[in-house]
C-alpha cells in the first residue's frame, strides 16, 4: 500500500517515524540505509511485537541524515519527545545508588542517586551499587568505624555520637587536621578497593571490646566483618590495572533482548544490571538506544566492553568514552560471561515475561473495545487518602500499554477540608492536567478514579473546563473492599466477569494505585518531624522551609507563632493554611 511512497525513499541514513490512523507517532527508528529498512516492514511476515506495530501502520515519516551519527542522535531526541509506544519504555530505567564522600565543610559519608552525575572536587564518588543494602551498611558501618559528621546542621552542643567516639564534635571543637586526613585516606582507600583497612579496623575493635568484656558489640562488629569479606569475595574479577569499566551484553531471541550489564570499579565487579523487554528492531539497534539511554542517568566508566555487531564509533561519540569488543584475554572471557548471564536469565524467565506480556497487551486491548475507545496507550489512575485527619493526599499511577510505568507516578499534596473527595477530586485533576497543558506533556487516553459517581462527576467538571475530551471511568470496591464494580463515564454500570483478564487488570491498576498513595500518606505520618509536617503544605518550599525551622525550630513554638509572625516569612494565605494544619496535627 506504500509501493508508491516507498518508491521514492532515498538509499541514506537517518531516522523514520512510523505513524497509525490518528497521525500519532508509534515507533522511531534509524538506519544506514532508509530505503532498505522502511521497506523491511512492509516485504516480509513479522511475528510477536513487530507484527502488531505494522498492523497498525498507516503512514510514514523519515528525515535524513548526513551520517549514521547524526541519525542516531536524531533518533534519540525524537524518541524523547513523542515517546513512541513500540520503542523501548524503559520503565526500570532508575538511577542506581552511589555512596558519596565529601570533605568539605565537614567530612562526611552517605548513600546518594543522582539523576545527572556532576563532578565536583570536594565529593569523591564511588559506585554504582545495584544493591543498595550493601552500600547503606558499608556506610553505616565506616560511620561507626570514623568519626565523620553525621548529623545535620551544627548543634550548639556536642551530641551523643561525640560522647561515644563516633563524632569528633565538628559544631564546638577544635579540628585536628591531621585526624582527618588520616581518616580520609584510610575511607578512600577502602572504598577504592584495598578492604585490608577496615580488616584490620574491625579486627582491632573485637579484641578491645572482647578484652572490655563487651560480647555483644564484639560479635556485631564480627558479623560486620564476615559480611565485608562476603562482599569482597562476590567481587573478585581477572582484571588488575583497576580501571572503571562497565561489561554490557546483550542475547536475542524470538522477539526479546536480554541485557547484562557487569559494573567493575578499580578491577572489582560491584554489581550487575539484568533487564528482559520486547523489541521491534533488530536487536543490536536496540540494544545501542538501551545504552544511550541507560547512560543518561547513570556514570558513565573510562571503558565500555560490548557485543562485537555494535557501532563502537557510534556509541563512543554519543556516550563519549572508550567503547571496544575485546577479542582474546580476561576481558574477552568476562564479555562472554556476560553474553551467558544474558542468555541464561532470557531461558529462564522467558516463559513467565510471555505470558505475562501477553495478558497484559489482551486485557488492555480487551478493556478498549469495552470502553469503545480508538486508542489505549496510556491509563492515569488516582487515588485519595486522608491525612492527619484533616488533609488529604492523592496519588497518581500510570500504566502505559498494559504495565505500570513508574517514572511516570505523582504524588499530590491537597489542602482540601477532610473528607470532601469532590473537592479533593477537582484539585488534583486541576493541577495534574493544567500543567500537563503548560508543559504539553503526554496526555493519557483512559482516566480511572477510585470511587463512583461524585469522583466522575469531579473529573469531568474539571476536563471540560480545561476543554479535555479524555475518558473517565470508576471503580468500585464492595464492604469486602474488593473491586466490585466498572462504572462508565455516563455512571452506567458495565458489567465484567470476575474471572476475567480485564477484571484482574483493573484489580491490579486499583491496588497499585491505592498502595503507592496509602506508602505515601505512611511515610508522611511515620516522620512526624517538622521538617515533614511543612512538606504538606502547599506554598512552602525547601527555602521557607529552611526559613521558618532556622525561626522556630519545633512544632510547638511554630504552632504558639502568632499569624504575624508567621507571615514575615511566608504569605498570608499560607500562612493560614499552616496555622489550621498546626492546630488540626496531632502526633
Amino acid at each position: 500500500m506504500f509501493k508508491d511512497k516507498l518508491a521514492l525513499v532515498p538509499h541514506k541514513p537517518g531516522s523514520y517515524q512510523m505513524r497509525n490512523s490518528e497521525g500519532t507517532i508509534i515507533y522511531v527508528g534509524k538506519a544506514k540505509d532508509l530505503h532498505k529498512r522502511v521497506s523491511s516492514y512492509f516485504n516480509r511476515t513479522h511475528t510477536g511485537k513487530t507484527a502488531k506495530m505494522v498492523s497498525e501502520i498507516a503512514d510514514f515519516t523519515y528525515i535524513v541524515a548526513s551520517s549514521e551519527l547524526e541519525a542516531f542522535i536524531i533518533e534519540i531526541n525524537l524518541i524523547k519527545q513523542y515517546d513512541p509506544k513500540y520503542n523501548i519504555l524503559l520503565t526500570d530505567d532508575k538511577t542506581y545508588p552511589y555512596i558519596e564522600y565529601n570533605r568539605h565543610p565537614y567530612p562526611n559519608l552517605k548513600v546518594a542517586r543522582y539523576t545527572k552525575l556532576k563532578r565536583n572536587p570536594d565529593k569523591k564518588i564511588f559506585g554504582p551499587y545495584p544493591n543498595s543494602y550493601a552500600a547503606r551498611r558499608i556506610v553505616n558501618l565506616l560511620n561507626r568505624l570514623y568519626p565523620l559528621k553525621k548529623c545535620e546542621g551544627l548543634p550548639k552542643e556536642v551530641c551523643l555520637y561525640y560522647h561515644i567516639s563516633e563524632c569528633l564534635g565538628y559544631c564546638t571543637k577544635q579540628i585536628d587536621e591531621d585526624q582527618v586526613n588520616t581518616m580520609e585516606k584510610d575511607i578512600l582507600s577502602f572504598l577504592r578497593g584495598n578492604d585490608d583497612i577496615i580488616k584490620n579496623k574491625l579486627k582491632t575493635k573485637i579484641a578491645e571490646y572482647s578484652e572490655a568484656m563487651n560480647y555483644e558489640m564484639a560479635l556485631n562488629l564480627k558479623n560486620e566483618l564476615e559480611y565485608i569479606k562476603i562482599i569482597m569475595n562476590k567481587q573478585k574479577v581477572e582484571l588488575h590495572d583497576f580501571v572503571n569499566r562497565d561489561i554490557c551484553a546483550y542475547y536475542y531471541d524470538n522477539g526479546y533482548l536480554s541485557t547484562e550489564i557487569f559494573f567493575i570499579r578499580r578491577g572489582k565487579l560491584v554489581g550487575s544490571k539484568n533487564t528482559i523487554f520486547p523489541i521491534v528492531e533488530e536487536p543490536e539497534e536496540a540494544f545501542e538506544y538501551y545504552l544511550a539511554k541507560f547512560y543518561l542517568k547513570n556514570e558513565v566508566p573510562t571503558e565500555i566492553l560490548v557485543n562485537n555487531d555494535l557501532n563502537l564509533e557510534i556509541l563512543s561519540n554519543i556516550l563519549n568514552t572508550r567503547v571496544l569488543t575485546p577479542h582474546r584475554g580476561s576481558k574477552k572471557q568476562l564479555l562472554d560471561m556476560a553474553i551467558g548471564n544474558a542468555k541464561h536469565n532470557l531461558e529462564r524467565e522467558i516463559t513467565l515475561i510471555k505470558r505475562d506480556e501477553d495478558r497484559s497487551i489482551k486485557a488492555n486491548e480487551e478493556l478498549m473495545h469495552i470502553l469503545n475507545l480508538k486508542e489505549l496507550n496510556r491509563i492515569d489512575i488516582f487515588d485519595n487518602s486522608n491525612l492527619f485527619g484533616s488533609f488529604s493526599v492523592s496519588g497518581m499511577v500510570v500504566f502505559k500499554n498494559g504495565k505500570p510505568c513508574k517514572k511516570e507516578y505523582r504524588k499530590y499534596k491537597v489542602t482540601t477540608d477532610k473528607n470532601d473527595d469532590y473537592h479533593t477530586m477537582q484539585e488534583v485533576i486541576y493541577r495534574r492536567y493544567n500543567r500537563a497543558m503548560i508543559e504539553k506533556s503526554e496526555m493519557p487516553d483512559l482516566i480511572i478514579v477510585d470511587g463512583g459517581e461524585s469522583q466522575i462527576n469531579a473529573t469531568k467538571e474539571v476536563l471540560n473546563d480545561l476543554q479535555l475530551n479524555i475518558k473517565v471511568v470508576g471503580l468500585k470496591k464492595n464492604d469486602h473492599h474488593r473491586t466490585n464494580e466498572l462504572i462508565n463515564t455516563d455512571l452506567t454500570v458495565i458489567p465484567i466477569d470476575h474471572s476475567h483478564d480485564v477484571f484482574h487488570y483493573l484489580t491490579r491498576m486499583q491496588d497499585e494505585v491505592h498502595r503507592y498513595t496509602i506508602n505515601y500518606h505512611r511515610t508522611i505520618r511515620s516522620k512526624g518531624s517538622i521538617s515533614s509536617i511543612l512538606d504538606n503544605i502547599e506554598g512552602i518550599g525547601p527555602k521557607r522551609k529552611k526559613e521558618l525551622i532556622k525561626t522556630f525550630g519545633s512544632v510547638n513554638k511554630m504552632k504558639e507563632a502568632s499569624l504575624e509572625e508567621l507571615t514575615k516569612i511566608i504569605p498570608e494565605k499560607t500562612a493560614i493554611i499552616l496555622k489550621e494544619y498546626l492546630n488540626n496535627y496531632k502526633k
